[in-house]
């Protein structure tokens, strides 16, 4: 492969929204030199290709915030590139679920919401849940929200990809940045000197860490999450329809639910573990002492002074190891569950949380920083998937083009 040294723009880090800016900037700048950068030998090996992939539809987002701007035109974006390029789509939809009477005002802040935000949802009782799917159970009210769908994102990751080759843009795979030389000159992993004119950092687990080399992220952190899903492999599939419980507004995790896959297949999930390396997906895998000791400090931090809840957080989530236990989380949003058929632990993904080190909270929306030289994507989590395409317009048209 003929590599350059110079490019128009330097995107680090192969995932969704790596790929959906570096899609942007090929669409507007088609003769621009692009390059993206993967230390992975292929696209969406980390966040992007673990997710659950659903396409959220944008009701959880307070109306000031950039998730509620771009969730719902991303969940019609991503559907009609879908259905544009022949790419699996369930149109399974969804519901949220009160499991007592104190949870329904939830429910109608919740559609609030999603009204503000232009999203078709609607408070149901019973007898229509029951309509949609007659093993689901409410405390008298639900929210349905029927733009919610699945797809692959692995698909949908690799589909980008292929275009983006088509049409110029040069993908170095195995090959991760190491460290910033002058100016905007980067050292890869192997030791190879590439300039651009804009270096855009979208590495997900390590964003934070590239972010300080250029000057940037002072103020946060990244603590990683680990999610894990418990497969259901029994005969009679518990749910049609993806099924949540009310979430608990002030944290960034939507709790154990139900979700159906692309291709059908139902999974409970996930957990919110705290990890205690970045690449924390099981054993020691990926393990370095020094990630070990930085984030076990914040994390110990965040225990002790118990902010945002993390004391009960951190215990809760620890218990979900447990496979029992982690089951009985799902049982009361269903009439009835065969448990023995939730028998295979699915690929687990890590979370890369923003940590605001300042007041000690987890970052509810995405963080960019930059300058004329450099973009930083810091915190880009659930629903990044989702958003991803309105999202990099909005950080072309903002931090590169402005």
């Amino acid at each position: 492969m003929d590599i350059s040294k110079n490019y128009d723009y330097i995107i680090l880090g192969g995932g969704i929204i790596g790929l959906s800016i570096a899609k942007e900037l090929n669409q507007r700048f088609p003769s621009s030199k692009i390059i993206v950068l993967e230390k992975e030998s292929d696209v969406a090996e980390h966040s992007s290709g673990r997710n659950s992939g659903v396409l959220h539809a944008g009701f959880y987002y307070t109306a000031d915030s950039l998730k509620a701007k771009f969730t719902k035109e991303g969940n019609q974006q991503l559907r009609d590139y879908c259905y544009a390029n022949n790419l699996k789509i369930n149109e399974c939809k969804k519901v949220v679920v009160a499991q007592s009477e104190s949870e329904i005002s939830t429910i109608y802040e919740l559609e609030k919401r999603g009204t503000l935000n232009g999203v078709d949802v609607k408070v149901i009782d019973s007898y229509e849940l029951n309509q949609l799917d007659e093993n689901v159970v409410t405390s008298q009210y639900a929210l349905y929200s029927p733009n919610t769908a699945t797809v692959d994102p692995v698909e949908v990751s690799q589909s980008i990809k292929n275009k983006l080759l088509l049409n110029g843009v040069t993908f170095l795979f195995n090959e991760g940045y190491k460290k910033r030389l002058d100016g905007n000159t980067i050292l890869t992993k192997n030791n190879r000197e590439i300039s651009g004119t804009k270096i855009i950092n979208t590495a997900g687990l390590y964003a934070d860490k590239i972010a300080k080399d250029f000057g940037f992220s002072d103020n946060y952190t990244i603590i990683p999450f680990k999610g894990i899903y418990l497969k259901y492999k029994g005969e009679n599939k518990p749910v049609k329809i993806n099924v949540y419980p009310v979430p608990n507004l002030k944290n960034p995790f939507l709790g154990v639910h139900y979700t159906v896959t692309v291709d059908g297949h139902v999974k409970i999930g996930p957990t919110s573990i705290p990890a205690f390396w970045r690449e924390n997906y099981s054993g020691l895998g990926k393990f370095d002492f020094n990630e070990l000791v930085n984030i076990l400090g914040w994390e110990a931090n965040l225990f002790f002074s118990n902010s945002f809840n993390f004391r009960g957080l951190a215990i809760d989530e620890m218990k979900k190891y447990n496979k029992n236990y982690f089951i009985n989380l799902a049982t009361s949003m269903v009439k009835t569950l065969d448990k023995k058929g939730f028998n295979e632990w699915c690929r687990p993904g890590i979370r890369a949380q923003l940590l605001n080190k300042k007041t000690k909270e987890l970052v509810m929306d995405f963080v960019v920083e930059g300058d004329k030289n450099s973009i930083h994507v810091l915190n880009a989590v659930s629903p990044a998937f989702t958003c991803s395409f309105p999202f990099a317009k909005y950080v072309v048209e903002k931090y590169i083009i402005s």
